[in-house]
This record gives structure tokens, C-alpha cells and sequence, in this order.
């Protein structure tokens, strides 16, 4: 299940010697951490549009992991309300008229998949572990007939001081912001707040004392990197794409050229290739936009087709076993700014082969991995990205095999 805690397993602060030790170490009662571990001061505001509402289970209010309290904390437009089953039962919630519940389940809807116009102004989050979160729902009748959305992790979740159901479990923190990036991806520093969850994990993962479960850190299995389990296991249906955009009149960007390859290693042929210039309603690009900025000439865009026939064509590329990978979910939401429903999918950029990687661009992680890219399958600029794309792809996937050798 994934948006709620697992069991309450997780890492454990070294005893002190003493109770007496222990009753006086100062706390912080905004993060009920240790003051010399508290996060508050990672934490900046960010101006989120769509309203959270919180519902946490009594048990996880004092909890030193509580990531319901960093998303609070950090997303301007939330609520956190704590109390027994009975409690929250009893109370008149602050729900909006269109509120939504993320809440994983068979009749749950995608919030990638939603259009601007179906976009709830609140999500109602539940902050427990996977048998509080359940009977939440169950003893709450104003949740019970919210509209259910749900994710599409492409990578699991990072929460590595608690055990996860599966995964692709996501803590609330990284629901929250895995939501907001999908329902508003124009809001600024969405991510920020991923910082501070990820600054929690750091601190207590680097304890020389800690344990989990029981068990100290040392002698427990190498972190699985965060890599996609399409990539890992299902190479042969992964087709990786990249897209250039244009700036229309209303500000909004939308596709101008899109190229793609499947990755199998069985089928070389040029079918698994895709490439096709489009043009829309007034955003024709000028010569020095093509030549100067996607490297691309005039006669790439001759054969330039609407954004009715492309989708038909890339519907007709991509299998319903396929997985589509890119580097940035920005290009994602060009497929969906012309209509076309995104499935199974995964997102490069989040993907880290180590805790204390840094996330950049694609020629960053290049670089830092000294990759050289492969040879291009098709034109211009974006041809370059697809062969980058590529060669990290390819990259993770055999970093998980030498991993297990």
C-alpha cells in the first residue's frame, strides 16, 4: 500500500546509560526530535495551490520519523489534524465541495491521468501505518465517499529508516509532493520539501549506533538504489523518449518535436524508432529557433504533422506492454498537454545509485559517471539527449547487475 507507513519498524536511537540521561535531553516540540537533530531550520515554506488536509492516526503524533509533520510543515496550504479514530469520526472536518483522497485502491484514478479541468482544490492525505491508515478510513464516514485518486511511483520511495510494504511505498511527505507535482507542476520548489525528509534520513542513518530493527546498520544489506524495476527486468520494453517544446501565445509549452527508441536487445530494426516534427495552431517555429536551438533544418520540418496525427502515430509505436522512460517529468506533461493519456512510465531524474548523490541534468550525471553517449538514432538536439538517455539508462541497468555478481 503505498502513501501510509508500514508497521513501526524502523531505526532506533542508541540507549544512553541512564534514564536519567535520557529524560534530559532537550527536545524540539515543533519536529519532536532531539534539539541536536532537529530539521526545522531545513524546512522553507513553499506556496502549494491545492489545499493538503492531513489526518493522522494518535500513535505517529509524537513519532521522531513523522513525515506528516514535514509536509505540514513545509506546504503553506495544509492542515494537520491528530486524534483517535473516534475522535476524527466525531469532528466536522474542513473538507472541500471537490475534495479528493489519495488512498491506493482498485477504483483509485490516476492524478497523472486527470485533465486541468478534473484537478481537486484538496487532497485529503491519511499519515499511519498500514493498519491505522485502514481503519481510518473505515471508522471516518466523511472521508469514505471522497473520490479516491492514486500515484504511479516510478521509483521507490526513499523512506529508508522505517520499513515500507512494497516497493514503490511512498511516505506521506513524498506523497504529498509526488501529488502536487502532478495536479500543479507550474508551482516553484515543490522538491524543497524532499530536502528536509531527506535531511531527517541522513542524520540518523549516519548515528554509529543506530540500529534497525534491532540490528546495527553495518551488518545490514547494501540500499537497493532507487532504480525503476521496468529497467531492471523488463529491458525489452522500455522505450526511452525525449521531447523539444515550443512557447505558445498563452504562455503554455507544448511538443514541437518528439523521438523515441525501444530498447530491445532482440530487435534492432528501425521500427523501434520514432521521430516526428509537429506543428499546432500558431506556434510554427521560426528558421533560427530550428537551426539555432533544436539543431534541427527546414526540411526536418517539411513532412511536420497536427497533433491529432501524431498521437494516432506514437498510440500505434508504443505496445501496451511498454514502459515509457524519460529523464524529466516535464516531458511527460507535453504528451498530456495534447491529449494523450500517459501510462506505465518512469522518471530518470530522481534516481540516486547512492544516499549522498547529487540530482542534476542529464549531461550532469553524465559527466559524473564519465558516460559517453551512443550514437545517435535520430535528428538534432534531441537526438543528442535520446543517445545520453541512453547510455544512463543502460547504465543503471547493468550498475544492478554488477551489484549482484
Amino acid at each position: 500500500m503505498a502513501y501510509v507507513k508500514p508497521r513501526n519498524r524502523r531505526i532506533r536511537p542508541p540507549r544512553t546509560s541512564s534514564s536519567a540521561d535520557l529524560n534530559s535531553r532537550s527536545i524540539c516540540y515543533n519536529c519532536f526530535r532531539p534539539a541536536d537533530h532537529c530539521f526545522c531550520d531545513a524546512t522553507s515554506p513553499i506556496q502549494n495551490q491545492t489545499s493538503l488536509l492531513i489526518l493522522q492516526h494518535q500513535k505517529e503524533r509524537s513519532h521522531p520519523f513523522n513525515t506528516a509533520r514535514i509536509a505540514h510543515r513545509c506546504f503553506q496550504n495544509s492542515q494537520l489534524i491528530t486524534g483517535r479514530n473516534d475522535v476524527l469520526a466525531s469532528m466536522k472536518l474542513p473538507l472541500h465541495s471537490d475534495a479528493a483522497l489519495l488512498y491506493p485502491s482498485p477504483d483509485a484514478q490516476s492524478l497523472d491521468a486527470i485533465s486541468i479541468h478534473e484537478r481537486p482544490s484538496q487532497i485529503v492525505l491519511i499519515d499511519g501505518t498500514w493498519h491505522q491508515a485502514k481503519t481510518l478510513l473505515r471508522d471516518i464516514p466523511a472521508i469514505q465517499g471522497l473520490p479516491r485518486y492514486g500515484l504511479s511511483p516510478a521509483t521507490p520511495g526513499q523512506y529508508r529508516i522505517r520499513l515500507e510494504p512494497t516497493d514503490t511505498s511512498l511516505s506521506t511527505v513524498e506523497a504529498a509532493v509526488a501529488a502536487l507535482k502532478a495536479l500543479e507542476p507550474e508551482t516553484v520548489g515543490i522538491e524543497r520539501a524532499l530536502e528536509t525528509f531527506h535531511r531527517m534520513i541522513e542524520i540518523q542513518l549516519a548515528h554509529p549506533q543506530a540500529k534497525y530493527d534491532g540490528v546495527p546498520l553495518e551488518h545490514r544489506e547494501q540500499i537497493t538504489p532507487n532504480i525503476p524495476h521496468a529497467l531492471i527486468h523488463d529491458w525489452e520494453n522500455i522505450v526511452i523518449a525525449y521531447g523539444e517544446s515550443i512557447q505558445c501565445p498563452t504562455g503554455t509549452h507544448v511538443p514541437i518535436y518528439w523521438v523515441a527508441q525501444r530498447m530491445s536487445d532482440s530487435d534492432k530494426s528501425e521500427a523501434n524508432v520514432f521521430q516526428r516534427a509537429i506543428i499546432q495552431p500558431s506556434t510554427t517555429p521560426t528558421v533560427q529557433q530550428i537551426e539555432q536551438h533544436l539543431k534541427l533544418t527546414a526540411d526536418d520540418f517539411a513532412n511536420a504533422v497536427s497533433p491529432t496525427i501524431f498521437a494516432k502515430a506514437w498510440s500505434e509505436f508504443l505496445r501496451p506492454s511498454d514502459t515509457l522512460v524519460v529523464y524529466n517529468h516535464s516531458t511527460l506533461l507535453l504528451l498530456g498537454r495534447i491529449g494523450i493519456p500517459i501510462g506505465p512510465h518512469a522518471v530518470l531524474k530522481s534516481v540516486k545509485l547512492s544516499p549522498t548523490e547529487s540530482v542534476g541534468s542529464l549531461e550532469q550525471r553524465l559527466n559524473h559517471h564519465r558516460l559517453p553517449s551512443m550514437k545517435p538514432v535520430a535528428a538534432g538536439r534531441a537526438g543528442e539527449r535520446l543517445a545520453g538517455l541512453q547510455a544512463y539508462a543502460k547504465f543503471l541497468r547493468d550498475s544492478v547487475k554488477i551489484c549482484r555478481t
